[in-house]
């Protein structure tokens, strides 16, 4: 009798772990905001709940992704796994789509030749920096895109000190891929950066800020620590 109880036990315990394997891996996941990147929209020390499903279901131990419910929109907020840093995710706001032309001037997104309405957007350094290189023939354009494409605009671009932060461009997004931004202008490495991000890169939607404190305060109080007036705000909101 006890040995069946025993067994009884594993087996409800084996049903639960497989349930929220299933869980993490298809339909939700916390991610936790670590860096200043999307402020004044994502603050770090922010807990996300995201839903996985929404781009379509990951194959296991691959990108591939199937039965997806939407692509991303322009100017939605997207979780993808890093393209230069192995197991690691990030949290921008998709900007452009394959086949759409982007091109900064002087800190302001134009795409396809609109300005982009941007409320969202934060800049904290007044300086400006000049283009990278001249585009205005047929041949500087293709470099240029090449060079992008190719993800040789990184150096230098954790500080955001490189040519390309405040002038880019133009540069024609992929088919299949995405252009990312974060919010916070002067201080993200994104897309100017590390060039376009595959769809299949995607990792989900973020929905809503479960919790947040300020990890810059001290532990005590702690009520003063947590960030009262950010729980349960909605993400895709945003």
């Amino acid at each position: 009798m006890k040995r069946e109880k025993i067994i009884a036990e594993i087996k409800s315990w084996l049903w639960v772990i497989v349930v929220v394997l299933i869980l993490r891996t298809w339909v939700v996941q916390a991610y936790h905001i670590p860096s200043s990147s999307m402020e004044d929209t994502l603050l770090v020390g922010d807990f996300l709940l995201a839903a996985k499903f929404v781009y379509g279901l990951t194959i296991p131990f691959t990108d591939e992704r199937v039965l997806p419910l939407k692509k991303p929109h322009r100017q939605e907020i997207v979780i993808f796994s890093s393209v230069v840093e192995d197991h690691k995710d990030l949290v921008k706001r998709c900007i452009a789509l394959g086949g759409d032309t982007v091109q900064i001037i002087n800190k302001v997104v134009y795409v396809n030749g609109k300005k982009l309405n941007e409320p969202y957007v934060v800049h904290r350094d007044p300086r400006v920096y000049p283009p990278l290189m001249p585009v205005r023939t047929k041949l500087e354009q293709e470099i240029y895109q090449k060079n992008w494409v190719e993800r040789r605009f990184m150096e230098g671009s954790n500080t955001g000190l490189t040519a390309v932060r405040d002038n880019f461009g133009p540069v024609v997004v992929p088919e299949g891929y995405m252009f990312v931004m974060g919010d916070n202008r002067d201080n993200s490495f994104d897309s100017r950066f590390f060039g376009p991000v595959p769809l299949s890169k995607l990792k989900g939607m973020p929905l809503i800020i479960y919790f947040s404190w300020d990890p810059y305060r001290p532990l005590w109080p702690i009520w003063k620590k947590i960030r009262w007036s950010r729980l349960f705000k909605l993400v895709f909101l945003m």
